[in-house]
């Protein structure tokens, strides 16, 4: 009797670690590990394995939501930067000298922190590097675990694309969409396209500021708004038909050199090889002609 063993099971991939989206990033959650974890679109600040600050070249930073509405004057921020290493430490300061309501301050830590967050996660095309040590120590402010940045950043993701599948708009300068030609509205009037639909206060604010250079983390500098809430905007007027994407520029093809004449192919001729006047060469000729009438 032929005894069949079953193979052992093959290894399974845990399901939860397969929806994560920084694999690096949890391993350094579990590990309760203290440093900075550098991606390729931004940079989260961990202390205990917790995210206590992040920054991305795409989003505002705290500075900017905190003295864009009022919250705090500029002139004290600038006062507070110069006197602290970082945002981190800026902040504490201006709390300990009561320039800054806590409330505040927390509601604009955080905002700062999952919408730099956000676009750290992005997928990346280069690996991320961590860097033991030199992150802000955990201070007043709260900090938030990975699961949770994670989880918010996947429901952001899912909500731009439910809005306008296309991410083309996120990081492209914008340009206006043609205006649709004019329709007669009579009563005779043969059907055609509906109108474009209206825009939000919120939104103009936005589309008034796409102008074929400014991108959307442009305009929310400028508007001193989170970078996902422009998003957002970006996105709903992109599918309203509002605007688009600048494309990128075609390169010009160079033409072809036509070929060359006759005259210039012969001008191009490198020149004839001299006669062959060496002795040896022509004693070796007498040889063979010998040789061949024997």
């Amino acid at each position: 009797m032929t005894m069949v063993r079953t193979p052992p099971p093959l290894p399974v991939r845990d399901k939860a670690a397969a929806r994560a989206l920084s694999p690096m990033l949890n391993r350094l959650a579990e590990e309760r590990a203290t440093g900075v974890l550098v991606r390729e679109h931004g940079t989260l600040y961990l202390a205990e394995g917790r995210v206590v600050h992040a920054e991305s070249p795409l989003a505002p930073g705290l500075d900017v939501l905190l003295t864009a509405h009022g919250t705090l004057a500029a002139a004290a921020w600038q006062r507070a930067a110069a006197a602290a290493e970082g945002p981190l430490h800026a902040a504490e300061l201006l709390l300990e000298s009561g320039l800054l309501p806590s409330g505040a301050l927390e509601l604009c830590h955080l905002d700062a922190l999952y919408d730099a967050g956000y676009f750290a996660l992005a997928p990346s095309s280069t690996p991320g590097r961590f860097h033991y040590e030199g992150a802000p120590r955990t201070g007043p402010l709260p900090s938030v675990p990975v699961v949770a940045l994670e989880r918010e950043t996947l429901r952001r993701r899912l909500q731009l694309h439910r809005l306008w599948p296309d991410p083309a708009a996120d990081t492209a300068p914008l340009i206006r969409a043609d205006p649709l030609p004019h329709r007669d509205t009579g009563p005779c009037a043969p059907a055609g396209p509906a109108r474009r639909t209206p825009v939000a206060p919120r939104q103009r604010a936005v589309l008034d500021r796409v102008d074929g250079t400014r991108t959307a983390a442009d305009i929310a500098r400028e508007l001193g708004r989170q970078a996902f809430h422009t998003l957002v905007d970006v996105r709903r007027l992109a599918a309203a038909g509002h605007l688009g994407p600048l494309a990128p520029a075609v390169p010009v093809p160079v033409p072809a050199a036509p070929p060359p004449t006759a005259p210039e192919q012969a001008r191009n001729l490198p020149p004839p090889l001299p006669p062959v006047t060496d002795p040896d060469i022509a004693l070796l000729k007498r040889l063979r002609d010998a040789l061949e009438a024997l």
